[in-house]
């Protein structure tokens, strides 16, 4: 997706050789036209697909979510990362372990938004080595749903996670695939 490519190149920051900072339109402050663009790539990919609800995680998964789920006219089911007075009991919950964060969190979702005849679409923001999505994945499977695919929005096409779920059979579309953060800059796959 070129309006993406063209946020990361003018305003993402390479932090590392495998972390990209993109604070400034996705993860901390959110460009709405931007979001609104990738909301309408997922739709357009997926639309066809029978998608009942989409499932992401807090927090930077959740604004291009609700974009796609909006176009596709779907509910929009987020994994909670932190615990809730309201969210104890009836739940599918998952480890997921942060790459740039350092740290294992147990998301939740509650038993009353998924189940046995949901067709899903996962998105989140990254994908790095596929901790996220396996969580997520995780939760679908507990919940008995169908995963129809997997959107990402900046895959770090250089390490191993989006490889290794389409290798084990999941259809992964990814807006933008990043093959390199050598000596501070971003090349695209």
């Amino acid at each position: 997706m070129k309006a993406l490519e063209q946020a990361i190149l003018e305003k993402g920051k390479v932090l590392s050789g495998d972390v990209l900072k993109v604070d400034s339109f996705l993860n901390h402050q959110i460009d709405p036209k931007l979001m609104q663009a990738m909301g309408q790539e997922f739709a357009d990919l997926y639309k066809d697909a029978g998608i009942t609800k989409i499932l992401t995680l807090e927090a930077s998964g959740i604004a291009p979510a609700v974009m796609a789920g909006l176009i596709l006219d779907v509910p929009v089911v987020f994994g909670r990362k932190r615990k809730s007075v309201t969210l104890q009991d009836n739940i599918y919950t998952a480890d997921v372990y942060s790459f740039t964060k350092k740290v294992t969190n147990t998301i939740s979702v509650s038993k009353d938004f998924l189940d046995n005849e949901d067709t899903l679409l996962i998105i989140d923001d990254f994908l790095a080595n596929g901790e996220a999505a396996k969580g997520l994945l995780s939760v679908a499977n507990q919940a008995g749903a169908n995963v129809a695919g997997i959107g990402i929005v900046i895959e770090k096409g250089f390490q191993p996670g989006g490889q290794a779920l389409r290798e084990q059979g999941y259809r992964v579309d990814s807006l933008a695939i990043v093959s390199s953060l050598e000596n501070g800059t971003v090349t695209f796959a």
